[in-house]
């Protein structure tokens, strides 16, 4: 079992206190000048200004013996910080959308662009026809693009598919995706992505079909973790949300929902009622439903880089912190309306448009995004037994991610205490 001693780095890192952090301490961080990180097999022995952390080191040597393998890294005075957690992408796909995205710069309704064949159903129909091994393949590079980019925990969603068939597909590459990448994969069941066209008249035939063979057929699959439904006007009421997760829970998957993205339908409050995880988006929620949300301690996962891509206002993160809500950054990574692999874009974007100090988008996209995902307890914030999963950057703080802006400051990125980038 390797041990390794990482010296003379500037260590930020989240104050874990076994809640998502909010308000006032959504931006409680730990900042050592002259830090050290000891690492034990994979996982953290042992964090904290480097003179204790060898007097750590000599006790664990003297312990195991001459014998065991050690080796020191010197950081350079480079800043250390926790990888990244996307908490909510859409990264198995085959195709991008460019061409889509044009027309919506020049104008272009959406309703004409999926009266063109574009929108959401382009992509369900290029999942669907794609044979499972291009669309590992696709997913694949995707992901490892994001690894580069520092992200070392990623949830995927399925949503692509819309019939039993397909969505079970997605899973199983994301599946394969979670054990032949350095990552930590989170599998998300989204077969309430959209309405598929078969189902146009009939949403609820579509709502019983997801209640009654998909969610069963997912849950015999024992892949999916979490259930999403886009709970949105002309997509899913609040009703029919209400009514597939908790179908879900019943299955034993854990709860997220796209919540109040375009309209204020109600999505933040039904989160709230239903103790979801995290609601998602919420450009629209009204003020009362993010109380109820804070009421009931529900992560807020928001997505800047997808109001960047929209051209749309962003969500009221400043009101959320004041109310008390905790909050989480993602990508959303997607072909269509967000296609970005990058937690250092969005991180400044949350910094730069959102009005987020560099603190609080530091918490939001390291330990409360891990919250979002149910991994808290390994991964998201340097503690003594969570994953040595870490990065090295070019410089001496997280202030980098907004600060040099267009581009990566990770320069070395670390899963397990292994370099993998």
């Amino acid at each position: 079992m390797t041990v390794k001693l990482f010296h003379n780095a500037r260590i930020w890192t989240a104050s874990d206190r076994g809640i998502p952090l909010r308000g006032t301490e959504q931006g409680n961080v730990t900042i050592w000048e002259r830090g050290a990180l000891l690492v034990q097999g994979g996982t953290i022995a042992c964090v904290g200004e480097e003179i204790p952390v060898r007097k750590a080191l000599e006790e664990l040597l003297a312990e195991k013996g001459d014998s065991v393998p050690f080796q020191e890294i010197d950081c350079c005075g480079r800043c250390l910080v926790p990888g990244f957690v996307d908490p909510h992408t859409h990264m198995c796909f085959v195709e991008p959308r460019e061409e889509e995205f044009a027309l919506r710069l020049e104008g272009t309704p959406y309703l004409e662009i999926l009266r063109r064949g574009g929108g959401i159903l382009s992509s369900v129909r290029s999942v669907e026809a794609a044979e499972e091994e291009l669309l590992y393949e696709r997913t694949r590079a995707t992901v490892l693009r994001a690894l580069s980019f520092g992200t070392t925990t990623v949830e995927i969603k399925s949503g692509y598919g819309l019939d039993t068939e397909t969505e079970l597909k997605m899973l199983r590459v994301i599946d394969r995706i979670r054990r032949t990448t350095p990552l930590d994969v989170v599998p998300t069941f989204m077969g309430a992505h959209a309405v598929p066209p078969r189902f146009r008249n009939d949403s609820e035939k579509y709502v019983e079909l997801l209640v009654e063979e998909m969610l069963p057929a997912v849950q015999a699959q024992g892949v999916a973790l979490f259930c999403d439904v886009f709970c949105e006007e002309g997509v899913f009421s609040v009703d029919q949300s209400r009514r597939i997760l908790e179908a879900a829970r019943n299955c034993g998957l854990g709860l997220k929902i796209h919540a109040d993205e375009v309209h204020d339908l109600g999505g933040a409050g039904l989160a709230a009622e239903l103790r979801t995880l995290s609601a998602e988006h919420l450009l629209a929620a009204s003020e009362e439903n993010l109380r109820r949300m804070a009421e009931k301690n529900v992560l807020g996962i928001l997505l800047p880089a997808t109001a960047y891509s929209l051209r749309k206002p962003y969500a009221p993160a400043r009101k959320m912190i004041e109310l008390g809500v905790p909050l989480a950054i993602a990508t959303d990574c997607n072909p269509g309306s967000c296609y970005t692999e990058s937690m250092p874009f969005v991180f400044g974007l949350a910094v730069m448009q959102m009005g987020l100090s560099v603190a609080e988008a530091f918490v939001a996209s390291t330990l409360n995004a891990a919250y979002g995902v149910g991994l808290s307890s390994v991964v998201g914030s340097l503690d003594r037994g969570k994953r040595a999963d870490f990065l090295l950057l070019a410089g001496k703080s997280p202030a980098l991610f907004a600060y040099h802006a267009g581009v990566s400051p990770v320069e070395e990125v670390y899963k397990s205490g292994e370099k993998v980038v």
